[in-house]
Parts: structure tokens; C-alpha cells; sequence
């Protein structure tokens, strides 16, 4: 205990002030992703049918028509560039940058708590007695009466501020990782037990909220503190780890590590927006084998009841508009084939009648959109691997094209250009496919698949968000490689809304 009074008295060390910073820099990346993020269905709920009367918070003051089709895309707001990272409608990008602040902010983290405990700095934060929390409440009357507290409080915090940093620290971080976890449907899918530890994924969304606001507050407080109460001392332990240095040299170093962050969030937002796939690429460099490595292999182990069915489940894009397809289904898609080609054995087009004739599988899941709503119904169709074995996939096929009667325009935004208004379609490759709950669903909740909902035939990848899971299908289409289907990302959305090649968070 002595040892760790002693070191308490020291200076700040520098790993400290550096992962400080790190962290300052870090965590406004994740916030203003965050909030391009949140955007792109800027509702909350604690129930995870996401019934849009049930919110309780909305954010976009819109109200959902019920005669007429509105889908989660017209919910949609554009956030301001100097707010949001990369601002505007850019859920992809910020959902990369997003991903990517994430891991070197949970790494500063790590690197902080290692450090915190092999050099005996923990006894600065981590509170030993509870003799602290009558001391902090007292120092939390000074602060409310307008006083300061004395300078001999601060031993290097006074009690409140020791508290507050080891809550944040210790608590919100941590809470804030667990939350964001529980929103990957990979990790839903698998673990269904762990999302039920915050009462369902929305309720988790919204805990996630929450613990943001949380954060902007104590930002708030925390930097309105070091400005009013003993600032002089605070400038220069936070610059050079001590009282006994220069304070003129010290906030000019201090002003100037600020201004290296602004423009970092300036150019983030500028850069990404200017070079949006270069960007894309980019990130991706780094959050792609992330996310494969940690997500990728899941299979989902869903088994939700009857009961958890959600009597209002959103619609995510417009049924196809083509003669061709308004003739399919004005006849009952008696004229519908499944074309499935490419590196297989026996190319064959499937009738929906043949389709039913497969060994048919039924399970109730829990649908999740990379927008942020959930929906839980029943899927029936054939697996997919009975169609791989039926056609004959061959060895060097890695991958599966599924293709939509829908256009850009209808699947994503009516703003689409005509030369991005190009065939929907999206590739999964050969281990999704082979999921056990990886289907070709003609039935929801017992009934045809709606059109709404991508009547004939929709895929459905269980451990992915919804995006990937193609409607309105046309084919199936084997390849060894997909670098030349469209422009050459993975899929229509990774194509024109730069989302990232896999989807399982």
C-alpha cells in the first residue's frame, strides 16, 4: 500500500497522457460514425418487433403511412458533415469508419488497462474505500454551490472526478462494447442467449444510445472542469505530466494537439466523401479480416417461438417494376424459374413447384437490417445446400451470385442515376452458403412469401445483416471469383453505397 501511495504522488507518467490523447482522438471518430450510423433509422425500442408506434424515442418525427408502401429507406435522414463522419446519407462509409475507430479504440484501451495494472497507476483511479463516496458527494455539493474545491483535494482527483473515471473506465467502455456486440447478428445468431442479457437486440441499441450520451456528457463536464477548476495545474499535468513546467509552453502544446485533431476530423469527413472508394478500400484493409476472423465462421443456433413472431416486420425496398416481373406475379409465379448456373454440374432452372418438391425446412428467426431495426418471423423454403447438391456444385466454385428482377432504384433510392441503375444482386461465399440455416425461402409465417417481402423466392443467410439476403430472386449464379460482376465489390450495395464485402456486424 505504501508503494502505491508513492507512485500516486508522481507524475502523470507519459504512456499515459498518450494513450489520453489517443483516446481523445479515437473516440469522437466513434462518435460522429456513431451518429451517421444512427441515422439510417433514427428510432429506438425495447421491443425487437420495431413496430414504429412503439418507440420510444424518434428521432425523425416522421409518421408511417399504413395505406400506402413505406419502407425503412424513406425513414432515412441525411446527417450534417460537420456532425457525423462521413456525413449525409453515407451509412456505408460510416459504418466502415465506424468499425475501424472501434478496434484502435478498444486497442488504446487494452494497452491503457495493461499498463494501469503492471505499473501501480491503478490506485490513482480504482477507488480502495468506501470512505469515497460521502467525499465525492461532498465535492459534488462544492461543485453544484458554484465552489472549487481546495487544491490539496486532488490527490491527483479530487473524489468525484475518481469515481467518475473509474465508472467510465470500468463500467461505460466496457458497457458500450457488450451493447455494440449484441448488434451483430453473427453473434446474435449464434449466442442467442447473450442478447437476452440486455432484454433482445433493440433494447441492447438502445443501452448503446444511451451509453453515447453518456459519454457526450461526461466529454462535456469533464472538459468544462479542466477549464474552470485549477486549470493552470491541469494544462500542464496533462501536457508534460506535471505542475512544475512551463503553463505558456503547455498550452500552446496543448492548442496545437487539439487543432492536429480537428483536422483529422475535418479531412476524415472531406477525404472520405471526395475518394468514397478509396476510402472503402481502404478501411476495409484493416476491418475486413477483422471481421471475418471474428465473426465469419459463426452458424446460427436460432430457435425463436411462435410467439415471438413480430406482428409488424418493415418493409426494405420497393417490389420490381418490369413488365416482366408484373406478369410473373399477376399469374402467380406459375411462369417462374430459378436459373441456377456457372461452375456446376447440372445448370438447372427451377419451377416453385420444384422448389417445394426439395426437402423443405422451417425455422423462426430474427431478421436484422445493416439500417438498425429487427423482426422476427417464420421462414419456410429449401436449404440451400440441397440446390448445391441437386446442381452439382464443382470444387473451384467459391462463390454465389444471387440476382434480383429488382433495379438499383427500387432495392436502394429512387436518386440512383440510370448508370447505377443496374441489376440488384449480391454474393455470398460458399461456407454462408452451406449454413445449415442458409435457405431459399418461399413461405413466411406459413403463408407465400408477400411481395413486399421478395415474393417468389428471398435468401436467407441467418448470421448476416438483411442486405445480403437478396429478394425477388431471378438466378444463382456459381463463380471462382466475383471481380468482374458489376463493379467488382461483392455486391449492388457494396458497389454504389460502398457497404463492406461481409455483413455479420
Amino acid at each position: 500500500m505504501i508503494m502505491h501511495i508513492v507512485i500516486a504522488s508522481l507524475a502523470f507518467p507519459w504512456w499515459l497522457r498518450l494513450t489520453h490523447y489517443i483516446n481523445l482522438l479515437f473516440i469522437g471518430l466513434v462518435i460522429r460514425s456513431g451518429l451517421q450510423i444512427a441515422g439510417a433509422h433514427p428510432r429506438l425500442y425495447w421491443n425487437d418487433g420495431c413496430d414504429p408506434d412503439s418507440a420510444w424515442l424518434n428521432l425523425v418525427r416522421k409518421k408511417v403511412p399504413r395505406d400506402r408502401v413505406y419502407t425503412s429507406m424513406d425513414d432515412e435522414v441525411s446527417v450534417p458533415t460537420w456532425l457525423a463522419l462521413p456525413g449525409k446519407d453515407n451509412l456505408g462509409l460510416g459504418r466502415h469508419w465506424h468499425f475501424f475507430s472501434v478496434i484502435f479504440w478498444i486497442l488504446n484501451g487494452i494497452v491503457y488497462i495493461v499498463l494501469l495494472f503492471a505499473t501501480g497507476e491503478w490506485a490513482r483511479l480504482i477507488p480502495t474505500s468506501w470512505a469515497i463516496f460521502p467525499a465525492a458527494w461532498h465535492t459534488l455539493l462544492t461543485y453544484i454551490t458554484l465552489h472549487i474545491p481546495a487544491a490539496s483535494d486532488f490527490k491527483p482527483y479530487d473524489p468525484l472526478q475518481q469515481l467518475a473515471y473509474a465508472g467510465v473506465v470500468f463500467l461505460l467502455g466496457p458497457f458500450m462494447i457488450l451493447t455494440g456486440a449484441a448488434m451483430s447478428p453473427s453473434i446474435e445468431a449464434r449466442f442467442p442467449w447473450y442478447i437476452k442479457l440486455f432484454g433482445g437486440r433493440q433494447a441492447a441499441r438502445s443501452f448503446h444510445f444511451l451509453s453515447l450520451i453518456a459519454f457526450l456528457l461526461f466529454i462535456i463536464v469533464h472538459t468544462a472542469l479542466v477549464l474552470i477548476v485549477h486549470f493552470q495545474d491541469n494544462i500542464r499535468n496533462i501536457v508534460f505530466g506535471d505542475t512544475n513546467t512551463s503553463l505558456g509552453i503547455a498550452i500552446a502544446i496543448a492548442v496545437l494537439a487539439l487543432i492536429v485533431v480537428a483536422v483529422i476530423y475535418a479531412g476524415a469527413s472531406w477525404q472520405t466523401l471526395r475518394n468514397r472508394r478509396g476510402m472503402q478500400r481502404a478501411l476495409g484493409v484493416l476491418v475486413d479480416p477483422v471481421r471475418k476472423a471474428l465473426l465469419h465462421r459463426e452458424e446460427s443456433k436460432q430457435r425463436y417461438k411462435q410467439s415471438d413472431i413480430s406482428p409488424y416486420f418493415w418493409v426494405n425496398g420497393r417490389p420490381p417494376e418490369s413488365e416482366e416481373y408484373r406478369q410473373l406475379a399477376q399469374h402467380n409465379f406459375l411462369d417462374w424459374k430459378l436459373e441456377v448456373s456457372g461452375l456446376v454440374v447440372n445448370p438447372t432452372a427451377f419451377s416453385l413447384d420444384d422448389l417445394r418438391n426439395l426437402p423443405k425446412q422451417t425455422q423462426i428467426t430474427k431478421h436484422n437490417c445493416i439500417q438498425g431495426w429487427s423482426g422476427v418471423a417464420e421462414w419456410g423454403g429449401v436449404p440451400m445446400t440441397e440446390v448445391l447438391k441437386f446442381c452439382g456444385a464443382l470444387p473451384e466454385a467459391k462463390y454465389a451470385v444471387f440476382t434480383s428482377y429488382q433495379c438499383g432504384k427500387q432495392s436502394v433510392k429512387p436518386e440512383l442515376t440510370e448508370a447505377q441503375n443496374q441489376v440488384f444482386y449480391e454474393v455470398i461465399d460458399m461456407e454462408l452458403a452451406k449454413h445449415p440455416q442458409t435457405i431459399l425461402a418461399y413461405e413466411m409465417n406459413g403463408q407465400p412469401l408477400p411481395i413486399l417481402h421478395g415474393a417468389p423466392l428471398r435468401l436467407r443467410v441467418e448470421t448476416v445483416l438483411g442486405y445480403k439476403m437478396v429478394k425477388y430472386l431471378r438466378s444463382i449464379e456459381m463463380v471462382a471469383d466475383y471481380s468482374h460482376i458489376g463493379e467488382g465489390q461483392g455486391g449492388f450495395r457494396e458497389d454504389f453505397q460502398y457497404f463492406g464485402r461481409g455483413a455479420e456486424i
